[in-house]
């Protein structure tokens, strides 16, 4: 609807970015932890590029100092992490980790001496292994008076101190990648029915943290983050629109409109229940899921790309597709469900060495649907680029690509609050490079370069300034003004 103006985003606007304990930790046994679900599941031959895991990861765990020092000297506004669940509950709910309290205590008082706020993570996928074992985890009711205990020792724990908090990271991610895609634990793969049933505890266990919430921190702010994926129908047929609200409701509005609304979309319910894969209720489920969605303060939206959309015919391509990990451009394959819609990569988007359309109107796009779908705040609670960096021998990392695609969503992210959306902060993925999950180290995202790779037998760890820090730093003094002076 208009040009971004080019003064400086809100006084109060929160500059950030973000991490998650299993990526970035490392001391997988230290100092009480327990074993989570990627600590077993990375075991398995052939699971992770390469087959790296998070025993080390980028030992943030051992150079916490470091990390909040070269935080505070960027000016940072905010940091968003993850606490691991098993760090604080290692073998049993009954008992609590005094030392994993303690670390985050640190974590948390580093960044509040340097005048960073902290946001937390209660879950960012890893599950404490012994859950898993006692009732498998998330396919289990049991999950949810669990998951209450657990946020309620970090409300009482941290509460004091920390303002923002998000209860689950990508619930859409984790769920559809390890009970639809066998990509992440527990492994498997078309499980429909148990999927939905999943998504519907993790719901509840969301609900009773945002409701005990409300008399712990009753000056916080609290929040899902959802992986996001703003759609585009390929072109004006009508099918294909129809397919692009079909995809919608089944991959966005799912999610959204239960942490908004505390509902399900009717139409995706109706055809969830055809098949005999809606998820189930119990007493009270739905009262639950209503309370908790008025005391939500803001969606948080993890964006990385938008999604094309076409019909896909009842003989079409499903889910079972390859997923680009390797950064071998083009490898990515089509995925979607069949008589509904199916995900072509979009002809007027270039695409990331992972096969991730690059997209910076996309974000504004989402912003817009969420403020007039939900009139809720915004966090945009994780956005970055993965890609190969080279270190140069003389120390230095140049990554114009990184500044260009974090220029160009920042200003649109301008333009998306001018229009009218409220966007309270804006994380980075990530702060420093990490372990990305199943791509091993090669695709790096950090402003801060580690000394980190797949066949690294004693890796150094050193930290190394990006090109792309020195950028930010500067954007972050100016309250964004310098992202228009950019030639």
């Amino acid at each position: 609807m208009m040009q971004a103006n080019k003064n400086a985003f809100p006084k109060d606007f929160l500059w950030g970015s973000a991490s998650a304990a299993y990526q970035v930790e490392g001391a997988w046994n230290e100092d009480g932890k327990g074993p989570s679900i990627w600590d077993e599941f990375v075991k398995v031959p052939g699971t992770t590029y390469k087959n790296t895991n998070g025993d080390v990861a980028v030992d943030h765990y051992h150079h916490l100092e470091e990390d909040v020092r070269l935080m505070a000297e960027m000016g940072l506004k905010t940091y968003r992490f993850s606490i691991a669940w098993a760090r604080i509950f290692p073998t049993s709910m009954d008992e609590v980790n005094q030392k994993g309290l303690n670390f985050y205590h640190k974590l948390i008082d580093l960044c509040l001496e340097n005048g960073i706020e902290p946001m937390v993570t209660i879950y960012h996928w890893d599950l404490p292994l012994f859950l898993q074992e006692k009732y498998r985890g998330w396919e289990s009711r049991e999950i949810i008076a669990d998951f209450k205990k657990y946020a309620v020792t970090l409300f009482e724990a941290y509460g004091s101190k920390v303002k923002y908090w998000i209860t689950i990271n990508e619930q859409n991610i984790f769920t559809r990648m390890g009970w639809m895609t066998a990509q992440h634990p527990p492994k498997m793969s078309g499980e429909e029915k148990l999927y939905y049933q999943v998504n519907h505890n993790v719901f509840l266990a969301h609900a009773e943290a945002v409701l005990a919430f409300q008399d712990l921190v009753p000056d916080g702010m609290i929040g899902a983050s959802f992986a996001l994926h703003p759609s585009y129908a390929i072109d004006c047929k009508p099918e294909n629109v129809v397919a692009k609200m079909d995809y919608d409701d089944l991959k966005n509005y799912w999610w959204m409109d239960v942490y908004a609304y505390g509902r399900y979309p009717k139409a995706a319910m109706k055809y969830l229940q055809t098949k005999g894969v809606a998820p189930e209720f119990e007493p009270g489920d739905a009262e639950l899921l209503a309370e908790a969605a008025k005391h939500v303060d803001f969606m948080g939206v993890n964006y990385y790309r938008s999604d094309t959309v076409e019909y896909n015919p009842l003989d079409g391509v499903d889910s079972s597709g390859v997923f680009n990990t390797t950064g071998e451009k083009g490898s990515m394959t089509i995925q979607g469900v069949p008589g509904l819609y199916k995900n072509p990569l979009n002809p007027n988007l270039p695409t990331t060495d992972w096969d991730w359309t690059i997209d910076p109107i996309g974000i504004r796009v989402g912003c817009r649907d969420i403020t007039s779908r939900y009139n809720l705040p915004i966090i945009i609670s994780e956005n970055g680029l993965g890609a190969f960096d080279t270190l140069e021998e003389d120390g230095s990392i140049h990554d114009p690509y990184r500044i260009a695609y974090l220029s160009e969503h920042l200003k649109e992210i301008k333009l998306a609050i001018e229009e009218g959306s409220e966007v309270l902060a804006y994380c980075t993925w990530s702060f420093t490079d990490l372990l990305s999950w199943l791509n091993g180290y090669q695709k790096r995202y950090g402003f801060v370069y580690v000394d980190q790779y797949e066949e690294a037998v004693e890796p150094s760890l050193k930290r190394y300034k990006k090109d792309s820090y020195h950028w930010y730093k500067d954007v972050i003094a100016s309250d964004g003004k310098a992202l228009f002076d950019e030639a």
